[in-house]
């Protein structure tokens, strides 16, 4: 059995909103973070961190002026290590999943988060999460990793992915040990 299910898709497929589904399914305590577009007015601003014990940070903005760019976006690498990246760290600490969504272009300039993602692999813990779909050095030796399982989401296959996702974590658990 896989230690981390990791999916991967275009975006706008589901990918955020199995993982959702999936850990309000399960009994097991799940933590870490998920990111969400910031929109205004049907535009896309940029996007923000959400833990999943209830901090907010902006994660990237049109309005953030940084040395590290994705498109238009401006990256807060502060805000994604004293949020996301304390958040992994909780998760490998205190819960039984631990919630990376995303793997991407955004947060792979933070070492401080890579470094999590090799630790929560490292860790006896379920991880689940979300990967850039694009081919990139870093992500690629993760989708690569022996412990990982990657999934492609697509529209048509969202059910099935969240069925499989679900029963992998329910899979051996022994929630609270």
């Amino acid at each position: 059995m896989k230690q981390a299910y990791l999916l991967s898709g275009a975006p706008g497929v589901g990918k955020t909103s199995i993982i959702q589904e999936a850990i309000a399914t399960v009994k097991g305590r799940a933590g870490g973070f998920y990111t969400r577009e910031m929109r205004s007015q049907g535009a896309r601003q940029g996007f923000e961190i959400i833990t999943l014990d209830g901090y907010k940070a902006i994660l990237a903005h049109i309005n953030i002026h940084s040395p590290y760019q994705v498109s238009k976006y401006g990256v807060d690498i502060d805000s994604l290590d004293k949020v996301g990246v304390e958040a992994l760290r909780r998760a490998i600490t205190g819960c039984d999943i631990v919630v990376i969504d995303e793997i991407g272009k955004m947060e792979l300039f933070s070492s401080a988060f890579r470094q999590a993602v090799w630790e929560a692999l490292q860790s006896p813990k379920k991880v689940l999460g979300a990967i850039m779909l694009s081919s990139y050095p870093w992500a690629d030796q993760i989708k690569q990793h022996p412990k990982v399982n990657v999934i492609q989401v697509s529209r048509s296959n969202h059910r099935q992915v969240l069925a499989e996702v679900v029963g992998w974590l329910e899979q051996g658990a022994n929630w609270g040990r």
